[in-house]
C-alpha cells in the first residue's frame, strides 16, 4: 500500500481521473489466441509418446496433436508426418499433458523472501514490483503452469501484466486477476496493520479495498471490478502474514460476506474467501462463496456445507510450511509466528478429513509466500492427503478449469487452447515428475523446450 500511496501522491488527481475513465473489465472469457500465437507457425504437429488428454481418464499411447493458430485442431493416433510448411515438435519420448492451473498465486512483489521485501519497501515502488512480477510470471510458466489466478497484487499492475500476456508481449501464464483482497478495517487485507501512526493514517486514507458494513463492502467489490478484477477475493478470517496479532478467527460478519458474494455474482464474477477458522469458512459457504482458500480448520459442519453448496477447497498445502520456515528464521514479524505455527499444524489434517469426505479440491499454492516456480511441489502434499497422482493432476487441470468457469482449459481436445506440457516419464506413477517440466506450450507458442 505504501507504494500505491506514493504513486497516488505523485500523480495527484490524474490517478483518480484515470480510474474514472477506465471501463469495467468483462468477466473471464476465452481470449482470441491469434495475438499471442502470431509469432508461432500457423500449423504445428506435436508427436506425444504418451498423452493424458483428459485427466481422470487413462492416457493415450503415441499420438499426434495438431495445433492450428494457437488452438488444438485434431488428435490422431500414432506419429503423423507434418505437411510441408508445418512445424514438428518431437515429444515422442515424453509424457504430454494439459498445461497446469494454479488457482492461488501472488505475482506482484518479490515473493518467497518476506524479509527482503520488508527491508526494500521504502526504496522501491510499483515500477520495480512490475518488473519482478514479469520475472515471476515467466518462472511460473516455465514450471508448467499455463494459467493462474492471481489473488492479491496491485490492481492496475496485475491488469497490465494480464493484458500484456494476452497480447503476447511478455511470456507468462494466462492470468485471472482479483486485484486487492477485500478486508474489514484491521483485517488481513488492511495495509495499515502494524505501521507507525503517520503511515497507517496515510494508507487508510487511500485504501479502497477496506470496508466495514454490507453497503461499504458492496462498494469495495465494485471498486475492484472497476479496476479490472475478474474474480473477487475477500478475507473472511485473519491471516498468517498480516502484521496484526488478531489470530485466525472470523473477521467479517455474515452480512458483510453475503453482500460481497452477491455483488460479485451480480457483476459476473466468482468470489473466493481467504479463510482459516471454521467459523469464517462456514459463514463464507453460507454466503454462497464459490471457493475457500486455505481452510486450515474444518469441522463437520463446514465439510457438510462444502458438499451441499458445491464449493471448492483450494488447499495451498505448501503455504503454511513456507510461512513457518520464514517465521522461525526471523523473516516474518513477531505477530505472524504463532499464527504460522497454528496453521501449519492444523491444515493438513483438516484437508485429509475433507478429501476423505468427498469435498471438491482445486489446485492452488499461494506462491509468493513460497517461491515462484516451485508450484509443483504441492502435488506430493496432495498425494499425502490421500489423492492418487491422477486425482492430484485432475485438481490442477479439469477441476481448476471448472472453478474458473473456463471450458477452453484443462484438457487437450479439438477446440481447446493449445496449452500443454511434457515431462520425462509418467507423473501417474510418480507425481513429483511434474516438478521438472521439460517442455511448455502456451496458446500454441513454445515457451520452454529442452
Amino acid at each position: 500500500m505504501l507504494r500505491t500511496l506514493a504513486v497516488t501522491l505523485a500523480l495527484g488527481l490524474s490517478t483518480a481521473g484515470a480510474a474514472q475513465q477506465a471501463a469495467p473489465a468483462s468477466a473471464p472469457s476465452p481470449a482470441p489466441a491469434a495475438s499471442a500465437a502470431s509469432a508461432a507457425p500457423a500449423l504445428i504437429y506435436v508427436h506425444a509418446g504418451q498423452l493424458l488428454d483428459r485427466p481422470g481418464a487413462p492416457p493415450r499411447g503415441a499420438t499426434t496433436v495438431i495445433v492450428r493458430d494457437g488452438m488444438v485442431a485434431e488428435l490422431r493416433d500414432g506419429f503423423v508426418a507434418p505437411p510441408p510448411g508445418a512445424r514438428l515438435v518431437d515429444l515422442s519420448q515424453r509424457f504430454v499433458l494439459p498445461g497446469l492451473i494454479d488457482l492461488h498465486v501472488h505475482l506482484w512483489g518479490i515473493g518467497g523472501d518476506p524479509l527482503r521485501e520488508r527491508l526494500t519497501r521504502l526504496n522501491t515502488d510499483s515500477a520495480d514490483d512490475l518488473m519482478t512480477a514479469v520475472t515471476n510470471a515467466r518462472r511460473t510458466l516455465e514450471a508448467g503452469f499455463t494459467t493462474v489466478r492471481d489473488l492479491g497484487g496491485d490492481p492496475r499492475g496485475i491488469r497490465a501484466l494480464r493484458d500484456a500476456v494476452e497480447r503476447g508481449d511478455v511470456a507468462g501464464p494466462t492470468i485471472v486477476n482479483a486485484g486487492s483482497m477485500i478486508s474489514v478495517t484491521g483485517g488481513h487485507g488492511d495495509g495499515g496493520n502494524g505501521l507507525a501512526e503517520e503511515w497507517a493514517d496515510a494508507v487508510h486514507a487511500h485504501q479502497i479495498n477496506v470496508c466495514d458494513g454490507p453497503d461499504d463492502c458492496r462498494r469495495a467489490v465494485r471498486a475492484q471490478v472497476g479496476l479490472g478484477a475478474q474474480v473477487i477475493k475477500f478475507a473472511a478470517t485473519g491471516g498468517v502474514l498480516s502484521n496484526v496479532a488478531g489470530g485466525l478467527g472470523r473477521a467479517m460478519t455474515p452480512e458483510e460476506m453475503r453482500a460481497i458474494v452477491e455483488t460479485a455474482h451480480a457483476l459476473g464474477r466468482k468470489a473466493t474467501a481467504h479463510s482459516h477458522a471454521a467459523d469464517g469458512t462456514r459463514a463464507a459457504l453460507e454466503a454462497g462463496v464459490d471457493s475457500i482458500e486455505h481452510g486450515s480448520y474444518l469441522d463437520d459442519e463446514a465439510i457438510r456445507l462444502f458438499k451441499a453448496r458445491g464449493a471448492y477447497l483450494v488447499p495451498t498445502e505448501i503455504a503454511p510450511l513456507a510461512a513457518l520456515a520464514q517465521a522461525r528464521a526471523g523473516a516474518l514479524p513477531p505477530a505472524a509466528i504463532p499464527k504460522a505455527e497454528a496453521a501449519a499444524a492444523a491444515l493438513h489434517a483438516s484437508h485429509r478429513k475433507a478429501w476423505a469426505a468427498g469435498v471438491k479440491f482445486a489446485f492452488g499454492t499461494d506462491s509468493g509466500v513460497s517461491r515462484h516456480g516451485d508450484n509443483a511441489t504441492e502435488f506430493a502434499h496432495l498425494v499425502d492427503l490421500g489423492m492418487t497422482p491422477a486425482q492430484a493432476i485432475r485438481s490442477a487441470t479439469v477441476a481448476a478449469a471448472e472453478l474458473l468457469g473456463r471450458d477452453d482449459l484443462g484438457v487437450i481436445a479439438p477446440g481447446k487452447r493449445a496449452d500443454l506440457i511434457a515431462v520425462a516419464g509418467s507423473p501417474l506413477a510418480d507425481v513429483r515428475r511434474l516438478e521438472k517440466v521439460a517442455f511448455v506450450m502456451h496458446r500454441g507458442v513454445v515457451a520452454k523446450a529442452e
